[in-house]
């Protein structure tokens, strides 16, 4: 059997947490946890942890030196489309430059790197996209995530991959940051109405679906470019009301606006997701319909609320 030394890095965050815990399952893998925060925010004891900033050259040096990993999951990211805009340099050195430290080390020690990136290096003109169409961001987050690409693929080996995904829902511990579904659940169960764009269309991933993709390229050894996302393309006005309705909620607090409804918002790509054949016939990926997502979703939040 394969034995893979796996770092993950960004892993308190909500994709991180979920494979995290998928990889710790599997007796293919020894997994280092990482990320900026002085603990693990999950719980799960059966993988290490280690404090790492990504930004910091020296940190990435030493956790390669002293864990060897044979392969890479690098979760970190900044991905708050208006913080991206506001705190460029920031963006960067997490987005873009860190994915540049993180390839030169597996470059030097033979480690397989896997980059996980978005449906923002596109336009949004001609979706939904495969994995042969040519990036063309519309923002500064997608600008750093496409540099992180390049990063990557000018590192000078071909073992790499890099995962696109497309609007990530799902629940976690003590996430930084929320997502869409618990975003407007949380906004409908305290009666606020909510001004959600129609005109901007993705497929929303969840994120035990992202993490299944994930391991499930690992175990084959894949590399290159895949979309992995969910199937079901809707808006995101769309996307509101089917979290109102699953969560028995009341969808007419959800009015839909145009975006430029929002006058001082970043620009983002008007329709993207993700045509996942690739995935579908090399990895056998197969995500659950949005429905079944949301419904998962609201029954992990059951459980965290009663353990």
């Amino acid at each position: 059997m394969l034995f893979n030394r796996v770092l993950i890095t960004g892993a308190n965050g909500l994709l991180g947490q979920a494979l995290v815990h998928r990889l710790s399952q599997n007796r293919e893998y020894d997994v280092l946890a990482t990320a900026r925060d002085d603990a693990p925010r999950f719980e799960d004891g059966s993988c290490g942890y280690a404090p790492l900033d990504v930004t910091q050259p020296d940190d990435v040096a030493h956790i390669f030196e002293d864990f060897t990993p044979n392969v890479v999951v690098n979760c970190a990211a900044m991905t708050d489309v208006g913080r991206c805009d506001e705190h460029r340099s920031e963006a960067w050195a997490v987005n873009a430059r860190a994915v540049k430290t993180l390839a030169k080390h597996c470059r030097t020690s033979g480690a397989r790197l896997v980059q996980v990136s978005t449906d923002f290096v596109f336009n949004g003109k001609r979706g939904p996209y495969d994995e042969q169409a040519r990036p063309d961001p519309v923002n500064y987050y997608g600008r750093t995530k496409l540099a992180g690409e390049n990063a990557v693929r000018e590192a000078g080996r071909a073992n790499w991959a890099i995962v696109r995904t497309v609007l990530l829902y799902g629940t976690g511990r003590d996430l930084r940051r929320s997502n869409i579904v618990l975003w407007v659940a949380d906004q409908l169960s305290q009666g606020e109405s909510l001004h959600i764009v129609d005109d901007q269309h993705r497929t929303p991933t969840h994120v035990d679906d992202l993490a299944d993709g994930i391991e499930r390229l690992l175990h084959h050894e894949a590399t290159g470019i895949y979309h992995v996302s969910g199937a079901d393309m809707v808006s995101v006005y769309e996307l509101a009301c089917a979290v109102a309705q699953e969560f028995g909620l009341d969808a007419s607090l959800v009015e839909p606006v145009p975006s430029s409804f929002f006058e001082d918002a970043v620009e983002r790509p008007p329709r993207t997701g993700f045509v996942i054949d690739k995935a579908r016939d090399e990895l056998d990926y197969d995500p659950r319909p949005l429905d079944a997502g949301l419904r998962d979703v609201q029954e992990s939040l059951q459980g965290f609320s009663g353990s």
